[in-house]
């Protein structure tokens, strides 16, 4: 599976009808970006939202950040990733995660040890028969993992590990955990803009939303931050940690300092002042600083 260095993590193609999002997905491809992550939240259903962009794609691989364990039985989740993965060889890549409490107690669930939770559903994945066709190579999974337990399970029982809303730090952390051999993918947040007062705007944006989810706090918390830091939308301190603004250079220098603690590849979600509009002269800038040169012809892209 060629993930490569560098992908694109966006909620923006769901905002989009999907003949505008179809024609989107096959426009980042032709960029050069190997890898597009799409989550689900409120938003499409991500297992058939992954079918609609394989199909509208020759060789980008679509990963799910993330598939939520609580939308789906582990029976539904296996057959719906072998699926994509015989019709789609090694272009699909699922990550599952456990999502958090104000997502899922409001669809009839109970959000409670999420650990020991993702562990049983992966035996269960692990259990449950399907009668159709496998792939030709057995499917890859990543696990949403922040907390020193989850990435641990990921080291154990899944492929690697995707993370997000992290600081660098934390990749490097998480890779002390996973061991060499498994696929660490942070998504980064960034925003293309120079003023400092401007960029921060817009970065809160998106901070504001996850600062609401203890989870993410927690993390943050464990990894140094202040409950000050946390508090609303977050302090300067915290913002710049986590969203990477300025140039494009200097956003590229965010993500090779992800690569260069440990990362196999970063997801770089490209954060704007108008989220229903597709930011392509940012995705055209991010192509141009990020993306690996194509292999010659004939010859063989680096796996990773």
């Amino acid at each position: 599976m060629r993930l490569g260095s560098v992908g694109i993590w966006t909620s923006a193609l769901d905002r989009q009808p999907f003949a505008t999002a179809r024609t989107a997905a096959a426009r980042l491809e032709a960029l050069g970006f190997a890898t597009l992550w799409v989550g689900e939240s409120f938003r499409r259903e991500v297992l058939a939202n992954a079918a609609l962009l394989l199909g509208a794609t020759e060789r980008l691989v679509v990963a799910t950040g993330i598939a939520s364990l609580w939308a789906r039985d582990a029976q539904a989740m296996r057959a719906g990733q072998l699926t994509l993965a015989e019709a789609h060889p090694e272009r699909f890549l699922l990550g599952i995660g456990v999502s958090h409490v104000p997502l899922t107690n409001p669809r009839g669930h109970t959000y409670a040890r999420p650990v020991s939770t993702m562990r049983a559903y992966l035996d269960a994945m692990d259990q449950a028969p399907y009668d159709a066709p496998l792939p030709l190579r057995p499917p890859k999974r990543v696990i949403a993992a922040l907390g020193p337990r989850m990435l641990a399970l990921a080291a154990e029982r899944a492929d690697g590990a995707h993370s997000y809303f992290v600081p660098v730090a934390h990749t490097a952390g998480a890779r002390a955990i996973l061991g060499p051999g498994k696929l660490l993918c942070p998504e980064q947040a960034v925003v293309l803009e120079t003023d400092p007062a401007r960029a921060r705007a817009t970065a809160r944006r998106h901070t504001a939303s996850y600062l609401r989810l203890p989870n993410y706090r927690d993390n943050l918390l464990r990894l140094g931050f202040s409950a000050d830091d946390v508090a609303d939308a977050g302090s300067d301190r915290l913002v710049d940690a986590v969203v990477a603004w300025g140039t494009v250079g200097a956003v590229a220098g965010r993500v090779r300092e992800h690569l260069q603690a440990g990362a196999d590849h970063v997801a770089v979600q490209l954060i704007t002042e108008d989220p229903g509009v597709l930011p392509w002269t940012g995705w055209r800038e991010l192509a141009r600083a990020l993306v690996e040169p194509p292999a010659p012809a004939g010859g063989m892209a680096p796996d990773r």
